[in-house]
């Protein structure tokens, strides 16, 4: 009997972790997520993932602990039996002035944004490359790797540090046939429904196709790079952002201009 597909999803309850968990249970994977702190939603996201008759689990990690990010990645082994695929979605978006950043904004950054994910990755692929599995490892990055934004000389430059660690990560592990990319999401909403109303809102008229981008088309640019279909692909960084960052883009682009950055991953 062949044994279904499994994946971890680091962040899975809500946004676009959880619908990357969809996206990927509906092409057959059973589903292991962490949480940050709510319970509610992780509970609800592994009711609509056991409905499509998969195997869910699901924990509470502060990743930005010590020691949280392997743990992590051994409770969704020991719960799931293997590991075909990690998607790495959780992390802190926040702006601040750099006159006024302190050593502490930047730790809380770096340790949940850049430092997590890397721990992760060493453990997932300790296990795929013991176990000979040819896996598949996606990151949630950001167009502000690519654009400078005022105030996100921290967040912005994590997730450029980020993006690039994709490439090196991917050549080291190309060797074991684990593939390793990221997305990279523009302004999208993850909080409110997919209603023109709520989608075409504030800053919205200011992007090339009009309207924010949707949890689940993030998500299904990471069931697309996790699948077959995705195969000779690695060491890539897929945009998401309805043309956001594309050149033409209006420079006023800053938390001043009133777009809601704090509502928007």
């Amino acid at each position: 009997m062949t044994q279904n597909k499994t994946a971890l999803i680091l962040g899975g309850s809500r946004g676009i972790g959880h619908a990357s968990a969809m996206e990927l249970a509906g092409m057959g994977y059973d589903i292991a997520f962490t949480y940050a702190s709510n319970e509610e939603a992780a509970a609800e996201t592994k009711a609509k993932i056991e409905a499509l008759g998969r195997r869910c689990f699901f924990r509470q990690a502060s990743l930005q602990n010590d020691g949280v990010p392997d743990s992590a990645v051994e409770w969704a082994v020991d719960s799931l039996g293997e590991l075909d695929a990690m998607v790495y979605v959780a992390g802190k978006t926040s702006w601040h002035d750099i006159v006024k950043i302190t050593a502490e904004k930047i730790d809380s950054i770096y340790t949940l944004d850049y430092r997590a994910p890397l721990l992760c990755t060493a453990a997932a692929a300790r296990h795929m490359t013991q176990r000979g599995i040819k896996g598949s490892i996606v990151y949630i990055t950001s167009v502000h790797a690519r654009r400078a934004f005022p105030y996100d000389a921290v967040y912005g430059g994590i997730k450029a540090a980020l993006e690039r660690s994709v490439q090196s990560i991917a050549l080291e592990l190309s060797h074991y046939g684990i593939r390793v990319n990221a997305v990279a999401p523009g302004m999208t909403s993850v909080r409110g429904p997919d209603t023109e109303e709520n989608l075409t809102r504030e800053w919205a008229k200011k992007l090339p196709l009009g309207r924010y981008g949707k949890a689940s088309e993030i998500g299904a640019a990471v069931a697309f790079l996790i699948s077959d279909k995705s195969s000779y692909i690695t060491g890539e960084t897929i945009r998401v952002d309805g043309g956001m960052i594309l050149p033409g883009m209006p420079e006023d682009a800053s938390p001043e201009a009133g777009y809601g950055w704090s509502k928007l991953r």
